[in-house]
């Protein structure tokens, strides 16, 4: 691994850095920045205006072509642009999905004319996607999906539903992974496309966490209506374009939210325990060192990743393996830190305790890290399979038509 920037990177860090020096709040000065449930009227426009300042600096679509918008930068500089941004807190979270999920799949197989319509309006925050995936009955199996499109002249018919989508309720346009031929195999009869979120049918139904936000949704298709034209990639090819998404995703889902390790030190140097700052304490510096160590771990994990763009490869699936542990350790630290509070950790009300809240949020809101982008399972039969070269699961379904597979009762 190579630790060094080379000169030119050097240059980027120093100007990134100045960049947020000037216009953003360091990490650890402040509230931490809202996720999507807890996004309301003034906090999506500060979002939007935050993307377009980042814009106008040079700092968004690093990597994309500069007919979009970007700066056709290699790999790298991304990530130095995000290494420099884990030091402060800003309002990014509204285009994480879009930026790093939708747009680049748009960019692979969509037509020119729609590319120059769209791209440049979602890196300048002025347009929100969402990711039209996941399904009631299809767990973590995305093949397994059943909303249908049926094609009638120039335009197919959508009936069906999604669930857990992020955002749904703040996004003007989606890309969705529909069935279109259920007699073949279940990753053969799938189909892609963008739609407008507003279309007719389309019914959104926000899911109301245990942590108070309302950050997924249902999202219910009647007979909504989407034109040929609309279709990334070929009829039936639609797993093909989902892999390109989810290989994004990888990429995109990237560091969950705060608290981290730095927030459980500061949190135990205010808080006493015994007459003295729970810092003191030999028990909480055993549990804050062993996850300094899973994060330094992690830290040079990445670095894999970074050098590999820095020589302009593709990073393998040994990326699942920081998103496995970076969820699971941000539950425990959660876990703890309300622990160390006491009776104040079953407070909710962040005016109230310690951190803002950040620690009980976080508690509540953290299963959905170790789902998002990949179930705990799913990462660990990649890093089985794909990482260690062990014999893959034995599929039932494997080869048969969708149709034919033995279901539950419905």
């Amino acid at each position: 691994m190579d630790f060094n920037d080379t000169p030119e990177e050097a240059s980027f860090r120093a100007r990134a850095r100045a960049f947020l020096a000037a216009e953003a709040q360091p990490k650890g000065t402040g509230r931490p920045t809202l996720r999507l449930g807890g996004m309301v009227g003034e906090e999506v426009t500060r979002c939007k205006a935050w993307q377009a300042k980042k814009a106008d600096a040079g700092f968004a679509g690093i990597t994309w072509q500069k007919r979009f918008g970007g700066h056709e930068l290699s790999p790298i500089f991304q990530v130095i642009y995000n290494q420099e941004e884990e030091d402060f807190t800003v309002p990014r979270g509204l285009f994480e999905i879009g930026l790093g999920m939708c747009i680049p799949t748009m960019m692979t197989y969509a037509q020119p004319e729609q590319l120059d319509r769209y791209v440049q309006p979602a890196l300048r925050g002025e347009e929100v996607w969402c990711q039209l995936f996941s399904e009631p009955a299809g767990g973590s199996d995305l093949a397994a999906l059943r909303t249908k499109a049926e094609r009638d002249g120039d335009e197919w018919v959508i009936n069906g539903q999604k669930i857990w989508t992020s955002g749904a309720h703040l996004s003007d346009f989606g890309i969705i992974v529909v069935r279109t031929d259920p007699n073949v195999p279940k990753h053969e009869g799938l189909t892609f496309f963008f739609l407008d979120m507003r279309s007719p049918g389309i019914e959104i139904r926000s899911i109301h966490q245990m942590s108070g936000t309302r950050h997924f949704n249902e999202v219910f298709f009647t007979d909504v209506r989407v034109p040929d034209s609309q279709r990334l990639g070929q009829v039936g090819q639609g797993w093909r374009v989902s892999l390109t998404t989810l290989m994004n995703e990888r990429l995109a889902v990237g560091d969950p939210a705060r608290p981290d390790v730095d927030d459980l030190v500061a949190l135990s140097r205010s808080l006493v325990i015994d007459g003295q700052p729970a810092i003191r304490n030999q028990a909480t510096r055993e549990r804050i060192a062993e996850w300094y160590a899973r994060a330094q771990g992690l830290k040079f994990t990445k670095f894999r990743t970074m050098t590999a763009l820095s020589k302009g490869e593709t990073p393998g699936p040994e990326n699942s393996i920081h998103k496995l542990v970076n969820a699971s350790k941000l539950q425990d630290i959660a876990s703890y830190g309300m622990d160390l509070m006491g009776e104040a950790g079953m407070v909710i009300d962040d005016d109230l305790v310690e951190a803002w809240g950040m620690f009980q949020s976080a508690l509540l809101s953290s299963p959905s890290a170790r789902i998002a982008g990949g179930s705990d399972e799913i990462l660990k039969n990649i890093i089985a399979e794909r990482v260690l070269g062990l014999p893959a699961d034995i599929r039932v379904d494997k080869n048969r038509a969708f149709n034919t597979v033995p279901t539950g009762n419905r």
